[in-house]
């Protein structure tokens, strides 16, 4: 299969990082990167999930909640006290 050669651009810290991590795998960035494209094609899709943690209206509401000192339990003397009031 015929080789070609592409450029892009990437981060340099990036660059160093991923290189040290890929060469504990015996593989080199060129390597890697066609690793992952090729995974890419086998698969027809981005081969991981590409998303972020969104914390949940509940936990939000906790945050909110903590930041501002309501609704706070504890702290607690017991096992049996925590359990207590979560089963409250």
């Amino acid at each position: 299969m015929a080789k070609v050669s592409t450029s892009i651009s990437v981060d340099a810290d990036v660059k160093a990082k991923a290189q040290e991590l890929f060469a504990e795998f015996g593989m080199d960035l060129s390597t890697a990167i066609n690793v992952f494209l090729k995974q890419s094609i086998y698969e027809r899709r981005i081969p991981f999930s590409i998303g972020r943690d969104v914390p949940s209206e509940t936990t939000l509401k906790a945050m909110d909640d903590a930041e501002k000192g309501e609704d706070l339990y504890g702290p607690f003397d017991s096992v049996a006290e925590m359990m207590e009031a979560l089963n409250a």
